[in-house]
């Protein structure tokens, strides 16, 4: 027994020896973000470890649109909660329906076409940019929000059928044979059984491609140009146009941008946790 418990200190011990470095690498840019936005702009760049005079006023400025690359800052902020939020429930419905399609109603030729949507992941996503800018373009979407969104859904689909396939498959199918003895249409099985079950692993789905879309930057940037449809993503960006760039408002910002997808995920990280690993080894 004793053995044992030095074992499993000694094991602690490890994990604590790897673990605290890694929390510290990670912590590190998030500290210096908060140094630079209560940083007053002479003193941003003195590189001290505390400034002595913290403030406040770089959120004032971000808030009350101050600067000339945040005129734009609330329209910009909508924008990226209404992409990203879109992109969410719009991909959530598109896997929904089909990985209840493939898994339960095994429809033929499902699974191969979940794998064909698998097979685009091999390419990375930067090299579909430009093809997806030029499919764009020839739909006449350019400039048009719809245009990420619809983007965003075709890169966030293919993972989230996937991930809800093999939770579904691990769901019994007894469930579905006594819904449909009791008289059940495919439509009510959907709903009266499948969605239920299926709950956490459409929460982590939704947050997933909710995060992916607000985070985006490449697409954003090709296929939105107007100030009044570009996401805050792509406004951030343009800081670093100037010669003389206001570090201390762009680290603001970006402080200010990261945490709704921060408190999202906190919100949510017990179902993401259950619901992207769930059939992940099938029993």
């Amino acid at each position: 027994m004793k053995l044992i418990t030095l074992r499993g200190v000694a094991t602690e011990a490890k994990l604590l020896l790897i673990g605290i470095p890694v929390l510290l690498w990670t912590l590190l840019p998030i500290y210096h973000m908060v140094l630079f936005a209560i940083s007053p702009k002479d003193t941003a760049l003195s590189g001290a470890l505390w400034p002595e005079h913290p403030t406040l006023h770089n959120f004032a400025v971000v808030f009350g649109e101050e600067h000339y690359y945040l005129s734009h800052f609330w329209h910009q902020l909508w924008n990226s909660f209404f992409i990203a939020v879109t992109t969410g429930v719009l991909t959530l419905f598109v896997a929904t329906f089909a990985a209840f399609a493939i898994s339960r109603l095994r429809v033929r030729g499902g699974r191969a076409v979940m794998n064909l949507a698998l097979f685009t992941y091999l390419i990375p996503a930067a090299f579909l940019a430009v093809p997806m800018y030029r499919t764009m373009g020839v739909y006449g979407l350019l400039n048009n929000q719809w245009s990420l969104i619809l983007a965003m859904v075709a890169l966030a689909s293919p993972y989230a059928i996937w991930v809800l396939k093999q939770a579904s498959d691990k769901l019994p199918y007894e469930l579905d044979e006594a819904a449909i003895v009791d008289g059940a249409s495919q439509m009510q099985l959907f709903r009266l059984v499948y969605l239920p079950l299926m709950a956490p692993s459409l929460v982590a789905v939704g947050t997933y491609a909710l995060i992916l879309a607000w985070n985006e930057y490449l697409y954003a940037f090709l296929l939105l140009s107007r100030d009044t449809t570009i996401p805050l993503s792509v406004a951030l960006g343009n800081f670093l146009a100037a010669d003389d760039s206001p570090w201390e408002l762009l680290m603001t910002t970006g402080l200010i941008y990261a945490l709704p997808p921060a408190a999202i995920y906190f919100v949510f990280k017990r179902y993401m946790a259950v619901g992207l690993t769930v059939g992940a080894i099938k029993g």
